[in-house]
């Protein structure tokens, strides 16, 4: 049941009142503005930007560097797919007026990924623009709107002079795109709380699971010839295409009875190959052939078991080819590892979240999974429930299009206005 404004309380009323779209639309732009593709400088930039704002909202600010050494030998580490120098970590907590961890955590991510082709935008990715009610570029969606949202609730909060009872905080992660490295290094410092509500783009819905994802290096192997006697040699190109239709079977056979949650979307637990490359001359015969890719996890399923159905498979189909059979080929993982995640069936969060939606104006949002990895498997991993709701549409993120609503930035924010006082408690 949605509660109608006169049934919100005083307080509720009052920070709804409080949260500020232009506030929220300005920052955005700011941190859309600034080119954090993960592994840069600027990177470590946007994590000063937000921990100067959460200074300026009153937070206690938590801002360091994270050990990159301990995160390159820790066993529980996420891996990383970029080279980074430096990196930092950033949590806002807003005091309350008892001592003790968060009941609320918001925790998102501030780094983006690449723009790719600049010919594909119809402007400059990292110049934000206001469009027919949306704020487009580079991270607008995925996930800089859902930053913003926390961050104009936490000060929708301050402006309508509430003081909770216990802390609410703020959790801004880097390395999210490319492993979780920021998430699970805050986890690490000791950042917990009772909740957690990660503003990915969730397009109106709730989103208590998401697939894992496991990035693999194939290395397949030819026998080199001049191209005008192709029949000496093999061609590590076409060893691949049969290799890659025997994976593409294989992951036919991974969709079956998929959770529901997903809605029918035809690949959850998706095998997609994202890079090639082969051969060093036009007129010979590759010897070798290189492909990067992306495997999906299945919810429930252990990254272990995950990669062990991937190698078996891979050793089946060489098995079975005339060449691969005395030439296998060669499976490595590489970069980061996201396992699979969820909340709990039944968990009340699941609720709570749904009702602060619906009082803010957004309806009852539904239930889903994702077949993206998150940071919501090392929240869960912690021992802390969590959920994502957040502004926009992951079918914009990492492409030329992506942009985020204005008017689900505003909802979002006044959500989780809602869930922090009714989490938190109001003194």
């Amino acid at each position: 049941m949605t509660l109608t404004r006169a049934e919100l309380t005083d307080v509720e009323a009052r920070v709804l009142d409080a949260v500020d779209e232009s506030w929220a639309v300005d920052r955005l732009t700011r941190l859309v503005a600034v080119p954090s593709v993960g592994g840069s400088d600027a990177e470590c930039e946007v994590q000063y930007l937000l921990a100067d704002w959460l200074d300026e909202l009153g937070c206690e600010v938590d801002h360091w560097s994270i050990d990159l050494g301990d995160a390159a030998s820790a066993p529980d580490a996420p891996g990383q797919e970029v080279t980074r120098t430096e990196a930092y970590g950033v949590v806002g907590t807003v005091a309350g007026a008892e001592d003790g961890r968060p009941a609320l955590v918001l925790s998102g991510h501030t780094d983006v990924v690449p723009p790719g082709d600049l010919d594909l935008w119809a402007g400059d990715p990292f110049a934000p623009r206001l469009i027919d009610g949306a704020v487009h570029g580079r991270g607008a969606c995925d996930m800089k709107g859902g930053v913003v949202s926390a961050l104009a609730a936490l000060a929708a909060i301050r402006a309508a002079g509430v003081r909770l009872v216990r802390p609410l905080a703020l959790h801004g992660v880097i390395g999210e795109e490319d492993g979780g490295l920021g998430a699970w290094a805050t986890l690490r410092r000791g950042h917990l709380g009772d909740l957690c509500v990660i503003p990915e783009p969730t397009a109106g819905a709730v989103v208590t699971a998401n697939a894992g994802a496991l990035t693999f290096r194939l290395e397949v192997a030819g026998r080199a010839a001049h191209a005008a006697m192709r029949d000496h040699g093999v061609s590590a190109v076409e060893v691949f295409a049969d290799l890659h239709a025997g994976l593409r079977a294989f992951e036919a056979e991974r969709q079956r009875d998929a959770d529901p949650r997903f809605g029918g979307a035809p690949y959850p637990y998706g095998i997609s190959i994202g890079r090639v490359q082969a051969g060093d001359w036009a007129s010979s015969v590759p010897d070798k052939l290189v492909a990067e890719g992306r495997y999906g996890v299945r919810i429930g399923e252990s990254v272990a078991a995950a990669r062990d159905a991937l190698e078996t498979r891979l050793g089946q189909l060489c098995a079975a080819h005339p060449w691969l059979s005395d030439h296998p080929a060669r499976l490595s993982w590489t970069g980061g590892a996201f396992a699979s995640g969820e909340l709990v069936p039944g968990h009340p969060l699941l609720p709570a979240v749904q009702q602060a939606v619906a009082d803010a104006g957004g309806g009852t949002p539904p239930e889903r999974a994702i077949s993206a990895g998150s940071d919501l498997r090392l929240y869960v991993g912690a021992g802390v429930p969590t959920l994502h709701y957040g502004p926009g549409n992951l079918n914009l993120a990492h492409g030329p299009a992506e942009r985020v609503p204005v008017a689900e930035l505003t909802t979002a924010a006044r959500a989780f206005a809602l869930l922090a006082l009714r989490s938190c408690g109001v003194r």
